[in-house]
Protein backbone atom coordinates (compact mmCIF):
# COMPACT_ATOMS: atom_id res chain seq x y z
CA UNK A 1 0.00 0.00 0.00
CA UNK A 2 1.41 3.70 -0.91
CA UNK A 3 1.97 6.15 1.49
CA UNK A 4 1.36 9.07 -1.25
CA UNK A 5 -1.02 11.48 0.59
CA UNK A 6 -3.17 11.75 -2.61
CA UNK A 7 -7.09 12.47 -3.14
CA UNK A 8 -6.85 9.83 -5.97
CA UNK A 9 -7.56 6.15 -5.55
CA UNK A 10 -8.36 2.47 -6.64
CA UNK A 11 -9.12 0.69 -3.94
CA UNK A 12 -8.76 -3.51 -5.47
CA UNK A 13 -10.85 -6.30 -4.19
CA UNK A 14 -11.93 -5.69 -0.84
CA UNK A 15 -15.40 -6.65 0.90
CA UNK A 16 -17.13 -3.91 0.41
CA UNK A 17 -19.58 -3.25 3.72
CA UNK A 18 -22.21 -0.14 3.17
CA UNK A 19 -25.34 -0.08 5.54
CA UNK A 20 -26.91 1.97 3.67
CA UNK A 21 -27.30 0.07 0.59
CA UNK A 22 -27.26 -3.46 2.76
CA UNK A 23 -24.12 -4.05 0.29
CA UNK A 24 -21.78 -6.69 1.92
CA UNK A 25 -20.11 -7.82 -1.60
CA UNK A 26 -16.56 -7.77 -2.99
CA UNK A 27 -16.23 -4.54 -5.53
CA UNK A 28 -13.53 -1.97 -6.51
CA UNK A 29 -13.85 1.58 -5.20
CA UNK A 30 -12.34 4.42 -7.27
CA UNK A 31 -12.22 7.45 -5.48
CA UNK A 32 -11.47 10.95 -7.46
CA UNK A 33 -10.49 14.16 -6.07
CA UNK A 34 -11.48 13.07 -2.70
CA UNK A 35 -14.96 11.71 -3.29
CA UNK A 36 -16.33 8.29 -4.25
CA UNK A 37 -16.20 8.25 -7.90
CA UNK A 38 -17.02 4.18 -8.60
CA UNK A 39 -18.23 1.22 -6.81
CA UNK A 40 -17.87 -2.15 -9.51
CA UNK A 41 -16.80 -5.57 -9.57
CA UNK A 42 -14.28 -4.57 -11.69
CA UNK A 43 -12.69 -1.04 -12.01
CA UNK A 44 -9.86 0.36 -14.61
CA UNK A 45 -8.34 3.37 -14.48
CA UNK A 46 -5.06 5.02 -15.28
CA UNK A 47 -3.48 7.58 -13.46
CA UNK A 48 -4.02 6.56 -9.80
CA UNK A 49 -2.67 5.17 -6.90
CA UNK A 50 -3.68 1.14 -6.22
CA UNK A 51 -4.60 0.08 -2.45
CA UNK A 52 -4.73 -4.07 -2.71
CA UNK A 53 -7.66 -4.40 0.17
CA UNK A 54 -8.05 -8.59 -0.86
CA UNK A 55 -9.27 -10.00 2.36
CA UNK A 56 -10.01 -6.20 3.91
CA UNK A 57 -13.40 -4.50 4.54
CA UNK A 58 -13.60 -1.54 3.14
CA UNK A 59 -16.34 0.30 4.83
CA UNK A 60 -17.60 3.84 5.15
CA UNK A 61 -15.58 6.00 8.10
CA UNK A 62 -16.17 5.59 11.52
CA UNK A 63 -17.50 8.33 13.28
CA UNK A 64 -17.12 8.69 17.20
CA UNK A 65 -20.09 11.26 18.17
CA UNK A 66 -18.19 11.19 22.21
CA UNK A 67 -14.71 12.11 22.83
CA UNK A 68 -12.65 14.42 24.67
CA UNK A 69 -9.69 15.92 24.05
CA UNK A 70 -9.24 18.24 26.74
CA UNK A 71 -8.33 20.81 24.74
CA UNK A 72 -8.70 24.18 25.74
CA UNK A 73 -7.05 23.71 28.98
CA UNK A 74 -6.42 20.60 29.73
CA UNK A 75 -3.29 19.85 27.44
CA UNK A 76 -1.95 17.55 29.40
CA UNK A 77 -4.38 15.00 29.52
CA UNK A 78 -4.93 15.25 25.77
CA UNK A 79 -4.43 17.51 23.03
CA UNK A 80 -6.73 18.10 19.72
CA UNK A 81 -4.01 16.87 17.81
CA UNK A 82 -2.88 13.84 19.75
CA UNK A 83 -6.62 13.10 20.17
CA UNK A 84 -6.97 13.55 16.18
CA UNK A 85 -3.98 11.01 15.52
CA UNK A 86 -5.62 8.40 18.17
CA UNK A 87 -9.01 8.79 16.36
CA UNK A 88 -7.38 8.18 13.27
CA UNK A 89 -5.33 4.98 14.09
CA UNK A 90 -8.75 3.50 15.91
CA UNK A 91 -10.27 3.79 12.22
CA UNK A 92 -12.03 6.94 12.74
CA UNK A 93 -12.72 9.85 9.84
CA UNK A 94 -14.85 12.46 12.05
CA UNK A 95 -15.21 12.84 15.64
CA UNK A 96 -17.36 15.03 17.69
CA UNK A 97 -15.64 16.85 20.94
CA UNK A 98 -17.59 17.35 24.39
CA UNK A 99 -17.29 21.07 25.53
CA UNK A 100 -15.91 20.32 29.30
CA UNK A 101 -13.03 22.17 28.03
CA UNK A 102 -11.43 25.37 30.15
CA UNK A 103 -12.82 27.42 29.23
CA UNK A 104 -16.22 25.18 28.58
CA UNK A 105 -17.24 25.02 25.27
CA UNK A 106 -20.43 27.55 25.85
CA UNK A 107 -19.26 30.25 23.30
CA UNK A 108 -18.50 30.47 19.34
CA UNK A 109 -15.31 31.65 20.48
CA UNK A 110 -14.04 28.47 21.76
CA UNK A 111 -16.55 26.77 18.99
CA UNK A 112 -14.34 28.48 16.42
CA UNK A 113 -11.05 27.42 18.29
CA UNK A 114 -11.51 24.18 18.41
CA UNK A 115 -12.73 23.75 14.81
CA UNK A 116 -9.80 25.86 13.89
CA UNK A 117 -6.82 24.04 15.60
CA UNK A 118 -8.31 20.36 14.24
CA UNK A 119 -8.07 22.17 10.24
CA UNK A 120 -4.17 22.25 11.16
CA UNK A 121 -3.87 18.27 11.93
CA UNK A 122 -3.83 15.85 9.30
CA UNK A 123 -6.60 13.46 10.59
CA UNK A 124 -10.28 12.94 11.40
CA UNK A 125 -12.99 15.78 10.77
CA UNK A 126 -13.74 17.49 13.83
CA UNK A 127 -17.65 19.11 15.32
CA UNK A 128 -17.35 20.38 18.37
CA UNK A 129 -20.26 19.80 20.49
CA UNK A 130 -21.70 23.25 22.46
CA UNK A 131 -22.23 23.45 25.94
CA UNK A 132 -26.00 23.36 27.09
CA UNK A 133 -25.72 25.51 29.97
CA UNK A 134 -23.06 28.29 30.72
CA UNK A 135 -19.73 26.92 32.22
CA UNK A 136 -22.24 23.81 32.44
CA UNK A 137 -23.50 24.48 35.86
CA UNK A 138 -27.04 23.43 34.73
CA UNK A 139 -28.48 27.13 35.31
CA UNK A 140 -28.14 29.35 32.24
CA UNK A 141 -28.40 28.62 28.73
CA UNK A 142 -25.31 29.22 26.66
CA UNK A 143 -24.55 30.91 23.74
CA UNK A 144 -26.22 27.94 21.61
CA UNK A 145 -27.03 30.27 18.40
CA UNK A 146 -23.44 31.78 18.79
CA UNK A 147 -22.34 27.86 18.71
CA UNK A 148 -24.20 26.59 16.10
CA UNK A 149 -23.17 29.43 13.79
CA UNK A 150 -19.52 28.85 14.31
CA UNK A 151 -19.78 24.99 13.46
CA UNK A 152 -21.81 23.49 16.62
CA UNK A 153 -23.38 20.32 15.54
CA UNK A 154 -25.16 19.63 18.98
CA UNK A 155 -25.24 20.63 22.77
CA UNK A 156 -24.45 18.47 25.61
CA UNK A 157 -23.35 19.83 29.12
CA UNK A 158 -21.66 15.81 29.17
CA UNK A 159 -20.24 15.10 32.45
CA UNK A 160 -22.51 17.56 34.29
CA UNK A 161 -26.47 16.59 33.71
CA UNK A 162 -28.53 19.24 33.21
CA UNK A 163 -30.56 18.51 37.02
CA UNK A 164 -33.40 21.50 35.99
CA UNK A 165 -36.24 20.40 34.09
CA UNK A 166 -37.32 23.61 32.94
CA UNK A 167 -34.01 24.60 32.04
CA UNK A 168 -33.52 21.60 29.84
CA UNK A 169 -36.91 21.73 28.26
CA UNK A 170 -35.82 25.20 27.19
CA UNK A 171 -32.77 24.04 25.78
CA UNK A 172 -34.29 21.33 23.77
CA UNK A 173 -36.87 24.08 22.39
CA UNK A 174 -33.93 26.27 21.69
CA UNK A 175 -31.92 23.59 19.59
CA UNK A 176 -34.99 22.66 17.88
CA UNK A 177 -34.84 26.29 15.89
CA UNK A 178 -31.49 25.39 14.72
CA UNK A 179 -32.06 21.77 14.11
CA UNK A 180 -29.39 19.52 16.37
CA UNK A 181 -29.96 17.34 18.51
CA UNK A 182 -29.71 17.52 22.31
CA UNK A 183 -27.31 15.06 24.07
CA UNK A 184 -27.61 14.56 27.80
CA UNK A 185 -25.65 12.58 30.38
CA UNK A 186 -28.45 10.79 32.41
CA UNK A 187 -27.49 10.81 35.83
CA UNK A 188 -29.55 11.82 38.69
CA UNK A 189 -26.62 13.70 41.17
CA UNK A 190 -28.79 13.28 43.90
CA UNK A 191 -28.83 10.01 43.59
CA UNK A 192 -25.51 9.36 42.31
CA UNK A 193 -23.89 11.48 44.85
CA UNK A 194 -20.27 10.52 45.58
CA UNK A 195 -20.72 7.03 44.58
CA UNK A 196 -17.98 5.28 42.93
CA UNK A 197 -19.20 1.67 41.77
CA UNK A 198 -22.34 0.52 40.48
CA UNK A 199 -24.34 -0.06 43.58
CA UNK A 200 -24.69 -4.04 43.72
CA UNK A 201 -22.66 -7.20 45.03
CA UNK A 202 -19.72 -6.12 44.33
CA UNK A 203 -20.39 -2.28 45.76
CA UNK A 204 -21.30 -3.69 49.18
CA UNK A 205 -18.46 -6.34 49.40
CA UNK A 206 -15.69 -3.86 48.43
CA UNK A 207 -17.30 -1.49 50.59
CA UNK A 208 -17.77 1.79 48.34
CA UNK A 209 -20.26 3.84 47.97
CA UNK A 210 -22.64 2.76 45.01
CA UNK A 211 -24.23 4.40 41.72
CA UNK A 212 -28.02 2.57 41.34
CA UNK A 213 -28.96 2.19 38.16
CA UNK A 214 -32.03 4.02 39.10
CA UNK A 215 -30.11 7.63 39.04
CA UNK A 216 -29.35 6.88 35.04
CA UNK A 217 -32.68 5.63 34.44
CA UNK A 218 -35.02 8.50 36.16
CA UNK A 219 -33.24 11.21 33.77
CA UNK A 220 -33.56 9.03 30.67
CA UNK A 221 -37.39 8.76 31.63
CA UNK A 222 -37.67 13.15 32.04
CA UNK A 223 -35.44 13.33 28.57
CA UNK A 224 -38.14 10.83 26.93
CA UNK A 225 -41.09 12.76 28.55
CA UNK A 226 -39.29 16.27 27.18
CA UNK A 227 -38.83 14.75 23.89
CA UNK A 228 -42.42 14.02 23.86
CA UNK A 229 -43.49 17.67 25.49
CA UNK A 230 -40.95 19.61 22.42
CA UNK A 231 -40.62 17.54 19.44
CA UNK A 232 -36.67 17.99 19.91
CA UNK A 233 -33.79 15.16 18.76
CA UNK A 234 -32.99 14.07 21.97
CA UNK A 235 -29.62 11.92 22.41
CA UNK A 236 -28.84 9.77 25.19
CA UNK A 237 -25.39 9.22 26.13
CA UNK A 238 -23.21 6.03 27.05
CA UNK A 239 -26.19 4.06 28.73
CA UNK A 240 -25.32 1.49 31.34
CA UNK A 241 -29.01 0.03 32.31
CA UNK A 242 -31.06 -2.56 31.04
CA UNK A 243 -33.99 -0.20 32.36
CA UNK A 244 -32.40 2.36 30.25
CA UNK A 245 -33.17 0.05 26.58
CA UNK A 246 -36.44 -0.97 28.05
CA UNK A 247 -37.34 2.96 28.44
CA UNK A 248 -35.82 4.01 25.00
CA UNK A 249 -37.44 0.92 23.35
CA UNK A 250 -40.84 2.61 24.93
CA UNK A 251 -39.73 6.11 23.02
CA UNK A 252 -39.49 4.23 20.19
CA UNK A 253 -42.75 2.51 19.89
CA UNK A 254 -44.23 5.64 20.69
CA UNK A 255 -42.68 7.17 17.22
CA UNK A 256 -40.65 9.57 19.61
CA UNK A 257 -37.00 11.39 18.57
CA UNK A 258 -35.02 9.76 20.89
CA UNK A 259 -31.69 7.81 19.79
CA UNK A 260 -29.14 6.75 22.14
CA UNK A 261 -25.63 4.99 22.10
CA UNK A 262 -23.66 2.61 24.12
CA UNK A 263 -19.72 2.63 24.77
CA UNK A 264 -17.76 -0.61 23.86
CA UNK A 265 -16.40 -1.19 27.84
CA UNK A 266 -20.07 -1.10 29.15
CA UNK A 267 -20.55 -3.90 25.81
CA UNK A 268 -17.56 -5.94 27.59
CA UNK A 269 -17.32 -5.36 31.58
CA UNK A 270 -19.47 -5.57 34.46
CA UNK A 271 -18.91 -3.92 37.74
CA UNK A 272 -16.21 -7.80 38.89
CA UNK A 273 -14.11 -5.59 36.82
CA UNK A 274 -13.72 -4.01 39.63
CA UNK A 275 -12.89 -6.13 42.13
CA UNK A 276 -9.24 -5.92 40.99
CA UNK A 277 -9.20 -2.51 41.72
CA UNK A 278 -7.68 -1.19 38.65
CA UNK A 279 -8.81 2.34 38.75
CA UNK A 280 -8.95 2.70 34.94
CA UNK A 281 -12.44 0.27 35.66
CA UNK A 282 -13.74 3.93 36.83
CA UNK A 283 -15.97 5.07 34.81
CA UNK A 284 -19.44 7.08 34.63
CA UNK A 285 -21.46 6.17 34.40
CA UNK A 286 -20.40 3.12 36.13
CA UNK A 287 -19.98 -0.84 35.03
CA UNK A 288 -23.15 -3.03 36.05
CA UNK A 289 -24.29 -6.38 36.32
CA UNK A 290 -24.35 -9.18 33.52
CA UNK A 291 -27.84 -8.60 32.90
CA UNK A 292 -27.29 -5.16 32.48
CA UNK A 293 -24.61 -5.87 29.72
CA UNK A 294 -26.39 -8.38 28.00
CA UNK A 295 -29.69 -6.05 27.74
CA UNK A 296 -27.02 -3.36 25.91
CA UNK A 297 -25.69 -5.76 23.58
CA UNK A 298 -29.37 -7.36 22.47
CA UNK A 299 -30.16 -3.70 22.07
CA UNK A 300 -27.82 -2.75 20.08
CA UNK A 301 -28.41 -5.90 17.96
CA UNK A 302 -32.18 -5.21 17.73
CA UNK A 303 -31.08 -1.44 16.61
CA UNK A 304 -33.33 0.07 19.92
CA UNK A 305 -29.47 1.24 21.00
CA UNK A 306 -28.17 3.40 18.08
CA UNK A 307 -24.95 3.56 18.07
CA UNK A 308 -21.56 3.14 19.56
CA UNK A 309 -19.17 6.17 21.03
CA UNK A 310 -16.45 5.82 22.64
CA UNK A 311 -16.58 8.25 25.53
CA UNK A 312 -12.93 8.55 25.08
CA UNK A 313 -11.92 10.23 28.20
CA UNK A 314 -8.35 9.89 28.42
CA UNK A 315 -6.50 11.17 31.99
CA UNK A 316 -2.94 11.55 33.11
CA UNK A 317 -1.26 9.08 35.35
CA UNK A 318 -0.76 10.83 38.05
CA UNK A 319 -4.99 11.15 37.79
CA UNK A 320 -5.33 7.25 37.80
CA UNK A 321 -2.55 5.80 39.30
CA UNK A 322 -3.93 7.03 42.99
CA UNK A 323 -6.52 5.32 45.46
CA UNK A 324 -9.68 3.76 43.78
CA UNK A 325 -11.93 6.66 45.48
CA UNK A 326 -9.46 9.68 44.64
CA UNK A 327 -9.45 8.36 40.39
CA UNK A 328 -10.69 10.35 37.92
CA UNK A 329 -14.22 8.75 35.84
CA UNK A 330 -12.81 7.84 32.70
CA UNK A 331 -11.46 5.38 30.48
CA UNK A 332 -8.90 6.12 27.05
CA UNK A 333 -11.41 4.66 24.57
CA UNK A 334 -10.90 6.05 20.86
CA UNK A 335 -7.60 3.60 19.75
CA UNK A 336 -9.39 -0.33 21.17
CA UNK A 337 -13.51 0.96 20.47
CA UNK A 338 -13.26 -0.57 16.82
CA UNK A 339 -11.24 -4.15 17.99
CA UNK A 340 -13.54 -4.38 21.25
CA UNK A 341 -16.96 -3.89 19.01
CA UNK A 342 -15.34 -6.82 16.42
CA UNK A 343 -15.19 -9.08 19.44
CA UNK A 344 -19.03 -9.15 19.17
CA UNK A 345 -18.80 -9.94 15.76
CA UNK A 346 -16.62 -13.11 16.23
CA UNK A 347 -18.77 -14.42 19.14
CA UNK A 348 -22.19 -14.02 16.75
CA UNK A 349 -23.91 -11.60 18.47
CA UNK A 350 -23.51 -8.69 15.69
CA UNK A 351 -23.45 -9.34 12.66
CA UNK A 352 -20.51 -7.07 10.33
CA UNK A 353 -23.10 -5.08 8.91
CA UNK A 354 -25.01 -3.96 11.85
CA UNK A 355 -21.53 -3.42 13.51
CA UNK A 356 -20.41 -0.72 11.13
CA UNK A 357 -24.00 0.78 10.69
CA UNK A 358 -23.47 1.57 14.71
CA UNK A 359 -19.68 3.00 14.36
CA UNK A 360 -20.95 4.99 10.86
CA UNK A 361 -24.15 5.11 9.85
CA UNK A 362 -26.29 5.88 12.95
CA UNK A 363 -23.75 8.59 14.16
CA UNK A 364 -23.66 10.67 10.91
CA UNK A 365 -27.51 10.24 10.74
CA UNK A 366 -27.79 11.24 14.61
CA UNK A 367 -26.03 14.47 14.30
CA UNK A 368 -26.24 15.30 10.60
CA UNK A 369 -22.68 14.59 9.01
CA UNK A 370 -21.23 13.80 5.54
CA UNK A 371 -20.76 10.14 5.31
CA UNK A 372 -21.97 7.16 6.76
CA UNK A 373 -22.05 5.33 3.57
CA UNK A 374 -20.08 4.44 0.63
CA UNK A 375 -22.35 5.41 -2.14
CA UNK A 376 -20.96 7.52 -5.70
CA UNK A 377 -20.79 10.95 -5.54
CA UNK A 378 -20.50 10.70 -1.46
CA UNK A 379 -16.87 12.40 0.34
CA UNK A 380 -14.26 9.53 0.46
CA UNK A 381 -14.66 9.13 4.69
CA UNK A 382 -13.06 5.37 3.89
CA UNK A 383 -11.70 3.22 6.82
CA UNK A 384 -10.18 -0.43 5.29
CA UNK A 385 -10.16 -2.91 8.31
CA UNK A 386 -8.21 -5.88 7.98
CA UNK A 387 -10.30 -8.41 10.26
CA UNK A 388 -7.87 -11.16 10.63
CA UNK A 389 -4.97 -9.19 12.52
CA UNK A 390 -4.69 -9.72 15.53
CA UNK A 391 -2.87 -7.14 18.28
CA UNK A 392 -2.44 -6.71 21.79
CA UNK A 393 -3.64 -3.31 23.87
CA UNK A 394 -0.31 -2.08 25.04
CA UNK A 395 -0.59 1.31 26.58
CA UNK A 396 2.80 2.37 26.17
CA UNK A 397 2.27 2.39 22.69
CA UNK A 398 -1.03 4.14 22.34
CA UNK A 399 -0.70 7.71 20.48
CA UNK A 400 -3.44 9.06 23.42
CA UNK A 401 -1.81 10.88 25.55
CA UNK A 402 -4.24 8.81 28.34
CA UNK A 403 -3.03 5.14 28.66
CA UNK A 404 -6.04 4.66 31.19
CA UNK A 405 -7.38 1.77 29.68
CA UNK A 406 -9.14 -1.67 31.50
CA UNK A 407 -8.29 -3.54 27.83
CA UNK A 408 -4.12 -3.48 28.56
CA UNK A 409 -2.73 -6.95 27.70
CA UNK A 410 -6.08 -8.24 25.52
CA UNK A 411 -5.95 -9.59 22.46
CA UNK A 412 -8.18 -8.09 19.68
CA UNK A 413 -8.44 -9.55 16.54
CA UNK A 414 -9.64 -7.12 13.65
CA UNK A 415 -8.28 -3.34 13.00
CA UNK A 416 -8.22 -0.47 11.20
CA UNK A 417 -5.21 -0.46 8.27
CA UNK A 418 -6.09 3.04 6.54
CA UNK A 419 -8.36 5.71 7.15
CA UNK A 420 -9.00 8.10 4.77
CA UNK A 421 -10.53 11.46 4.84
CA UNK A 422 -11.95 13.25 1.95
CA UNK A 423 -9.69 11.28 -0.71
CA UNK A 424 -6.08 11.51 1.86
CA UNK A 425 -4.91 9.18 3.44
CA UNK A 426 -4.39 9.70 7.17
CA UNK A 427 -3.27 6.80 9.04
CA UNK A 428 -1.92 3.46 7.75
CA UNK A 429 -0.61 0.78 10.02
CA UNK A 430 2.92 0.12 9.81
Amino acid sequence: MTKENRRDWLIKGGLVIDPPSGTMEVRDVLVERGRISGIAPQISKEGVSIIDARGMWVVPGLIDIHVHFRDPGYEYKETIETGLKAAASGGFTQVCCMPNTSPVNDTGAITLYMREKAKKVKGPLLYPVGAITKGQKGETLAEIGDMVENGAVAISDDGHPVMNSETMRRAMEYASHFGIPVMDHCEDKNLSADGLIHEGLVSTALGFKGIPSASEEVMVARDICLARLTGTRVHLQHLSSKGSVELVRWAKNMGLPVTCEVTPHHLTLTHHAVETYDTNTKVNPPLRTEEDRQALIEGLTEGVVDCVASDHAPHSLKEKDVEYDLAAFGISGVETALGIVLRLVQEGKLSPLRAIEAMSTSPARIVGLDGGGLGVGQPAHITIIDPEKTWEVKPEEMLSKGKNTPFAGWKLKGKAIITMVNGEVVWEAR
